[in-house]
Order: C-alpha cells, then sequence, then structure tokens
C-alpha cells in the first residue's frame, strides 16, 4: 500500500502522457522481479526529472537486485556531488555498502548523515524517514532528536519519536516522547489514547501512570489539565474506579464544570459491577452540585440503583440491609413524587417488595397503580405488565397472569418486549402441560431478535421435543414442569418433593440431568452456592454429552468466578466451554469471559 502511494505521488508530477505511462510500465516491471527493465525505465524518468528522489530510488534498488554494486556506487556518489544536501542519499549510499557487507562503511555515511544536518524541519523528516524504511530506528531518533536540537524545540518531533521508540518495543521511552509531544498540543490527548489503547498491553499501563505522576508534579495548572485527563482514563483502562473519581473529581472542581465527567465516570463504574465507586460518584453530584445540576435526578437514581445491585448481587445481605434500601426509594419517591417521570423506579421497588423482601401484595399494589399514571411511558408500562404477570404468576393467579402477558403481546407485536410477552405464556403452556402448543411457540421464537429470547425459546423447544419423544406419556416431563412452576413461586420444599418424587417414578429416565440442573437452581436462589456448585459439578461429570452439560458449566464458572471466590477454576471452567462445547450459545461469552479473568485488556 505504501509503495502504491508513493507511485500515485510520482506520477502526479508528471501529468498524463508518455512519461506517466513509463512510470506505471516501470512499476509494474519492478514489482514482478524484471529489475533489468525497471532499471532502463527508472534511470531514463529520473533524468528527466532529477527532483524526484522515488525514481532514483527505485532505479539504485533495482541495481541492487541485480548485483550491479558497480553502477549503484557511482550513480549514489554522483548524485552526492549534484546535491550534497540531500541527506537521504547517504542512506541510499549507505544501503549499497551494507549489501556488499561493507557495514563499517555503511555506518559511516549514516553517520555523516546525522552529524551534517541542517536546521531545516523537511530535511530532517526526509532523512528520519529514509532510515525508518529501512528500519534503522536508532539512526532515525538520532537524526529526529538531532533535529531537535538544531531547531531548538523538543517537543517539534515528540510524536515521530513516540512511533520509533513504539516499533522498537522500548515502552518506557515511547510513552515519555508521547507524553512530550502532548505537553505541547493539548488535542493530541483523544489521539494518544488511541495510541495506547491500541498498543500497550495491560502490565504497561503502570508505566503510563508512573510518567505521569511524574509530570503532575512539574506541570503547572493550565498545562496539567490534558495529563490529569489522561491519568483518569489509565484508571478507567485498570478498572480503578475509585482512583479514576478522584482525578475526575479534581477536574470538575477545576474547571468548575456541571458534574458531567463524574457522571460519565458513574455509569461506566455502574456498568462494571463498581458499585462502590459508582455511589461515591453519584453523591458528589447530589452533594456537591445539588438540585441545579442537570445530573441531579438521575445521579440520585443512579445511586440507588447503584446500592440494590451492591446488595441484592451481593453473596449475602439480610432483611436489614433489604428494609434500609426499600427506605432510600420510599424517601426518592416522596422527594420526587410517583408520576410518569419516576415510574422505572416504582418498577424497580416493586421488584424488591416482590422478589426479596417477599410482599407480592406490596409490589402488586404499586404496580397496578403504576401502569395507570397519566401519561406513563408505554414500555416501562409494558414492563411494569409483564412484572406484574410474574407476581399473579407467583400467587398461582394464572388467568392475570396470562391476560397482562397477552396485552404486551398485543401491544408490541414485533418488538422484542412483545416476544418475551409471546415466550412467558409459552411458558404458562408449558407448566400446564400443553406441551405441543407451547412447543410450537417456542419453535416461532427461535427467529426472536433478541438473542436471550431466542437461546431460551431454542432450549425449551429442543427440550420437549425429545422428553415426549422418548415416552409413551408425558407424565415424567409434567411432575417436571411443575416443579419449575414451584421453583418460580419460590415454593422450594414443594419442588424439591416433587423433583423427589419423579426421580422414583421414573428411575433412571433422561430427566435425571434436568433434575439436578433445577435443584441447583433453587440452592442458587437460596444461596446456598456450594450445594448450588456441587450440584452442577455432578451433571458436569455424569452428564457430558447431555443438553443440560454446557448450562451446567456456565453456571459452574459463574458461581466460582462471582460467589465462591475460586478464580482459577473459574477460568478453567470458560475455558473448557469454548473448547469442548464451541458450538454451545455460551461460548463466545466463555471466551470473553476467560480472556476477562486472564488480564487480557479487553474494550466494551
Amino acid at each position: 500500500m505504501k509503495h502504491f502511494l508513493l507511485v500515485v505521488i510520482a506520477l502526479l508530477g508528471l501529468g498524463g502522457g508518455v512519461a506517466a505511462q513509463d512510470a506505471r510500465l516501470a512499476e509494474q516491471y519492478f514489482q514482478d522481479g524484471e529489475y533489468e527493465k525497471a532499471a532502463v525505465l527508472f534511470d531514463k524518468l529520473f533524468k528527466a526529472n532529477e527532483q524526484n528522489d522515488y525514481f532514483f530510488e527505485r532505479y539504485v534498488q533495482s541495481l541492487i537486485e541485480l548485483g550491479d554494486y558497480a553502477t549503484c556506487e557511482q550513480s549514489v556518489v554522483k548524485q552526492l556531488k549534484k546535491d550534497p544536501q540531500n541527506f537521504s542519499l547517504y542512506v541510499t549510499y549507505g544501503k549499497v555498502l551494507e549489501r556488499q557487507e561493507k557495514l563499517d562503511q555503511a555506518a559511516e555515511q549514516y553517520r555523516f548523515a546525522v552529524e551534517n544536518l541542517s536546521a531545516d524541519q523537511y530535511s530532517i523528516i526526509k532523512l528520519a524517514s529514509a532510515f525508518t524504511n529501512m528500519s534503522k530506528f536508532e539512526e532515525a531518533i538520532a537524526t529526529y532528536e538531532k533535529g531537535a536540537q538544531l531547531l531548538k524545540d523538543n517537543q517539534i518531533f515528540a510524536f515521530n519519536l513516540g512511533e520509533l521508540y513504539r516499533r522498537k518495543g522500548d515502552v518506557p521511552k515511547m510513552v515519555e516522547s508521547y507524553l512530550n509531544s502532548m505537553a505541547g498540543s493539548p488535542e493530541r490527548l483523544n489521539n494518544l489514547k488511541t495510541v495506547f489503547q491500541r498498543y500497550l498491553l495491560p502490565e504497561d499501563y503502570k508505566e503510563l501512570q508512573t510518567q505521569l505522576y511524574a509530570r503532575l508534579q512539574n506541570e503547572n495548572d493550565e498545562n496539567a489539565i490534558p495529563f490529569i485527563e489522561l491519568l483518569t482514563w489509565v484508571f478507567i483502562q485498570r478498572k480503578d474506579y475509585k482512583n479514576a473519581l478522584r482525578q475526575a473529581r479534581a477536574l470538575d472542581r477545576r474547571l468548575d464544570e456541571n458534574g458531567g465527567r463524574v457522571f460519565r465516570l458513574a455509569e461506566i463504574a455502574f456498568n462494571e459491577q463498581d458499585y462502590d465507586a459508582a455511589i461515591e460518584a453519584y453523591e458528589y453530584i447530589v452533594t456537591e452540585k445539588g438540585v441545579s445540576s442537570s445530573f441531579y435526578i438521575d445521579a440520585k437514581r443512579g445511586a440507588l440503583l447503584s446500592r440494590r445491585n451492591k446488595i441484592v448481587e451481593g453473596f449475602s445481605y439480610s432483611t436489614e440491609d433489604l428494609k434500609q434500601l426499600e427506605q432510600q426509594y420510599e424517601v426518592f419517591l416522596t422527594e420526587f413524587g410517583r408520576s410518569k417521570l419516576t415510574a422505572a423506579v416504582v418498577l424497580e421497588l416493586a421488584e424488591l417488595e416482590a422478589l426479596y423482601l417477599n410482599d407480592l401484595d406490596k409490589a402488586i399494589a404499586q404496580l397496578n397503580e403504576m401502569i395507570n399514571y397519566p401519561g406513563v411511558d408505554r414500555v416501562v408500562q409494558a414492563e411494569g405488565k409483564l412484572n406484574l404477570g410474574d407476581y399473579y404468576l407467583i400467587k398461582d393467579d394464572v388467568w392475570e397472569a396470562t391476560l397482562l402477558y397477552s396485552q404486551v403481546d398485543k401491544g408490541f407485536q414485533e418488538d422484542i418486549l412483545g416476544h418475551e410477552a409471546r415466550f412467558r405464556n409459552a411458558k404458562l403452556s408449558y407448566f400446564d402441560g400443553d406441551f405441543q402448543w407451547a412447543q410450537a411457540q417456542f419453535e416461532v421464537l427461535k427467529a426472536s431478535t433478541s438473542k436471550l429470547i431466542a437461546n431460551d425459546a431454542l432450549d425449551l423447544s429442543i427440550f420437549i421435543m425429545d422428553n415426549l419423544g422418548l415416552d409413551t406419556t408425558a407424565v415424567a416431563l409434567q411432575m417436571y414442569a411443575q416443579a419449575e412452576l414451584l421453583v418460580f413461586q419460590n415454593r422450594f420444599a414443594d419442588a424439591f418433593t416433587k423433583l423427589d418424587s419423579l426421580l422414583i417414578l421414573f428411575p433412571e429416565h433422561a430427566l435425571d440431568d434436568d433434575v439436578l440442573y433445577l435443584k441447583s437452581k433453587i440452592y442458587t436462589k437460596r444461596r446456598e452456592f456450594a450445594l448450588a456448585a456441587a450440584t452442577l459439578q455432578t451433571i458436569t461429570e455424569k452428564y457430558p454429552e447431555e443438553i443440560r452439560a454446557d448450562n451446567a458449566l456456565f453456571e459452574l464458572a459463574e458461581l466460582n468466578e462471582k460467589y465462591l471466590g475460586q478464580i482459577d477454576k473459574a477460568k478453567e471452567l470458560y475455558e473448557k466451554i469454548f473448547i469442548d462445547y464451541s458450538s454451545s450459545t455460551f461460548a463466545v461469552e466463555a471466551r470473553k469471559r476467560f480472556r476477562k479473568l486472564r488480564g487480557d485488556n479487553i474494550q466494551g
């Protein structure tokens, strides 16, 4: 690509006609290895256009490839006498000498070129480029350093030096040079972020952080700003959101901003599940910026949601923790009122009441009120109806559940929400033992634009098909579906009884691994993570070929990663999924999590 561009540039100087045709033909000869023909044409082209270095370089290279070093040297020496200030010719001369194993003489030509440089920016860049094209990075670096001295500007070639040190693999000098380039040109900040993100390994960010700290001790206030911004970015890359927040707050105060920088960091920390850092960032906006900030309401809600996730996703929490969170939601709704503007918050509170505080009646009352708020967003309203349907189903009111699901299905037929409603209605039929109708619906939902719905529908479709085809009756499958409903309703003791009865009535049945899988779900819901892991481990060992095997492996890896603190074990299991179960729907996510646990620098 680089040679093509050089040819284009060379041709632009020729215009059209015979010369341009000769240049194209000469280049074609060169690319095809017909160096004798190429040399003749490039010699002719250069004599007609002596300002065109490209033609001379091609002529010399053709002679080198032919081994005609005598003619090469004569041509270069002759050209040097004509144009002694064209220092790139010394590099060409050195190349000819190197090909003849005259290394000391070649090195002398390179030294002479660098030592005799003039204070001309174009000449400096031209010489450095000639060295770079031969991968002579030390000489190119020496050229830029000498050029900076001649021009009395330590920053003029800093970015070029950064590029050369990068190609050499010298990370400390690369970082130093790039930072030098930003000291004189703060607008390079985003460019440097891209460069560092592309070329730094995870362990290299420590070097960048160290050098930034050193610079910030010496820079004045105005010059320090881009370095603080870059340091904040480094902490984000290292997922050190606490320290990133410290820098973001400093910039927010120094620049008298409205909290936007801190809010964006809070969102990143929240998405990365660093809820402590997210809460601290949101609280900074609430307390320091106050109600005048355009981020005030969103920050308040973000802090609330962060606290909620920190509690419910944690290894352990108490009823008191949940009650305190409930009170915080109530305080929020008292401050901002219950209306279309806070409907999504009511949705979260109802979920807390239903699934964690086990107050279904309170959750149902809140959602029935919320879906009737004047002007409520129809998407939030639909989500409320779906959750309300679930809560009615937990109370065993199947009719109300299916009515609500059907309303959402009708209102969002071609939307993911509609697909979700259809999926939940199909599961109702599955729970009720109407397997053929449910299976037909799951078949349709396999084409859903939601990957999650499509995967769940596919799993259930195959599950029903496999188990209906094995028995003359569907009794075992009915018992299993009833047990699943009991688990959904949090009636865990009844579910265990149903599953144990299934094992007694149908010993060594194809559902044995499914029974274990459902039991692991119960243990997880009860936060008995060690028992859940042991049950999933049994599935992976006894039923490695069955349909639940990859599900069990993935959930076992997740338990080890998030709840049991066994990171090495989790990494091993994720790797097993994408190697041994490469066609699994979990393979891509397993590879991503494996790389993350290994420490790879994964973006987004």
